[in-house]
């Protein structure tokens, strides 16, 4: 991280400890970590010192370093606050509005890609689909989490899918799937309902993992087709804004 007026130095190098621990498999050492740091020993004494005895990081008799229980503490407050519809519903609401089509939210739920949430602005569309629909893998939702999905079980998924569409090219498809990687964008036409497509766009975590999809649906002549459309480049936008509530960030940061 460069250097800014408007940080503090030292707590960026207490972050930067914790993130070195946080990130080992296993309890490390005070050497192991000066030399990943960077930082003196003087001050990375201090440091870890500090944090000790505020319980985020904890040191053994043989003085070896791992995570503090404070982290299990602001873990299981994090969950309790992670309420997708909640965070998130007023950016559901910007999107409708912008778009004038409908938003729905999928996530995973047992073995498929499930809508939880369906926010309407034109009433007068049938989308085809209403909360509780499973997710066919060619819809703009469904192609979102065969992308980003790296689980057996949704590679499970996506083999059980490929099944009801023996014609689909099965080369052509997996290319759609790295542009959607690439661009995160998917586009689906008329998946569920004629004269009805749609569009989805993920949202992400640190970890850059798929916590859900989001799709705007609407009548076929209205939606883009095009990632370079300006509708859909504000729609990304508000997108990243979207998975970075759950600390998604496009180009990682270093320190």
């Amino acid at each position: 991280m460069k250097k800014s007026p408007s940080t503090i130095g030292s707590l960026v190098h207490a972050i930067k400890i914790i993130d070195i621990v946080a990130k080992s498999e296993f309890p490390l050492k005070f050497t192991e970590i000066q030399e990943l740091s960077g930082i003196s020993k003087s001050n990375l004494y201090k440091y870890i010192n500090t944090l000790s005895q505020m319980d985020l990081l904890y040191r053994d008799k043989q003085g070896h370093i791992s995570l503090g229980y404070k982290f299990l503490e602001y873990g299981n407050a994090a969950l309790k606050s992670n309420d997708i519809v909640t965070k998130l519903t007023p950016y559901f609401k910007e999107i409708s509005n912008l778009t004038n089509m409908s938003t729905s939210l999928t996530v995973w739920l047992n073995d498929t890609p499930v809508i939880t949430n369906i926010w309407n602005t034109n009433y007068g569309l049938n989308i085809g689909a209403q909360t509780g629909t499973k997710l066919p893998l060619l819809s703009a939702g469904g192609k979102m989490f065969a992308a980003f999905g790296n689980n057996d079980e949704i590679k499970q998924w996506i083999h059980n899918e490929m099944k009801n569409h023996p014609t689909l090219d099965a080369k052509a498809f997996q290319l759609e799937l790295k542009d959607i990687r690439l661009k995160k964008i998917a586009f689906a036409k008329e998946p569920l309902v004629n004269h009805v497509s749609s569009w989805s766009f993920p949202i992400l975590n640190y970890k850059n993992e798929l916590i859900a999809a989001v799709a705007i649906i609407g009548f076929t002549e209205d939606v883009p087709q095009d990632h370079s459309s300006p509708l859909v480049q504000q729609v990304l936008k508000l997108g990243k804004e979207m998975s970075s509530v759950y600390g998604y960030k496009e180009n990682e940061i270093t320190f």
